[in-house]
């Protein structure tokens, strides 16, 4: 048996999140402690309390998972309900990333916290600057999304910005070539909802932000990962920091291949699969991805148990 951790990306957060766990755990009572020490408020209330209007803000919420899948990663590690041989790989959606790489060891938790603070203001300013939006689009293969965002294209810059799992990707772009992809994808047979998000993530509106990430990213230090991490950009398990760099800023305004990061998982031996952080979101696409997968999800106190984790799929 072959496991792979991953840990979710900006839309998991929701109010009350890592809180059953600091209560039972402290361990990750400290993690919630270290994050508002590094951040110089009081992340962990807003994770504990909300309100949910600011919880739910992208400079809020990126460091919000981040610290919430640590400590409930860190409490699982002590309470050894983590698999005896470690993990052989380890993933996140977009946010998630970063937490794979710091747990991964290429990253401090100090280090990891304060970029995706960062990154959430940079990208908060970037949707500021060029509002944008994001549809998901469902009953479209690749080359079908691909071909209604050339159509869409004629209103504004769009483009695919998430693979999460078969019938379901998401784009990104201008706002009215968004409206005009909505307008327009029931004639390839898809429908279009849109997202209840801050701006257009994982697109060319995202650039301006990833040049300043970019110059965060040079200022820290990075090491070569003690488990593989797989990227979203390319579904590469990159070593030298440079290319992690690199990864990291392209990620920023180039498409998510979560589906791809998967089945290349899948591909190199991963069998079972631990989603670790708050709500369930990668299980559900794990389950789009391959039915019968192995998939363990750790995300309340509860979860932590040997008994809740000893069966696999819950």
């Amino acid at each position: 048996m072959s496991h792979a951790a991953i840990f979710p990306g900006q839309g998991a957060q929701l109010v009350g999140m890592g809180q059953d766990v600091a209560a039972t755990f402290p361990v990750a009572a400290e993690t919630f402690v270290r994050a508002d020490e590094v951040l110089g408020f009081s992340l962990s209330r807003l994770c504990f309390e909300g309100p949910a209007d600011r919880l739910n803000a992208t400079d809020i919420q990126q460091p919000a998972i981040f610290a919430t899948s640590v400590a409930i990663f860190r409490a699982a590690q002590r309470k050894g309900v983590l698999p005896s041989d470690g993990f052989a790989a380890m993933g996140g959606l977009s946010l998630g990333e970063y937490t794979a790489l710091h747990l991964a060891g290429a990253l401090s938790f100090e280090d990891g916290l304060r970029l995706v603070y960062r990154r959430g203001q940079l990208m908060q300013q970037a949707a500021e600057a060029a509002p944008g939006g994001m549809l998901s689009i469902m009953g479209l293969d690749e080359a079908q999304a691909l071909a209604l965002c050339e159509r869409a294209a004629s209103k504004g810059r769009i483009g695919p910005a998430n693979f999460n799992c078969p019938g379901q990707i998401v784009v990104s772009g201008d706002l009215a070539a968004c409206e005009a992809a909505t307008a327009i994808v029931e004639e390839f047979g898809g429908k279009a909802v849109p997202l209840k998000v801050a701006g257009a993530f994982h697109s060319e509106l995202m650039r301006p932000a990833a040049e300043a990430l970019r110059a965060a990213l040079a200022n820290t230090d990075i090491r070569p990962p003690a488990v593989p991490v797989i990227a979203n950009v390319d579904t590469e398990y990159h070593r030298d920091p440079a290319a992690i760099r690199d990864a990291l800023y392209r990620q920023v305004f180039n498409p998510v291949r979560w589906q791809a990061c998967v089945e290349r998982l899948i591909a190199d031996g991963c069998d079972t699969f631990w989603e670790i952080g708050p709500n369930r979101v990668l299980t559900g696409l794990l389950r789009k991805i391959k039915a019968r997968l192995k998939a363990i999800n750790l995300s309340k106190a509860a979860d932590l148990q040997p008994a809740a984790t000893a069966g696999g799929a819950k």
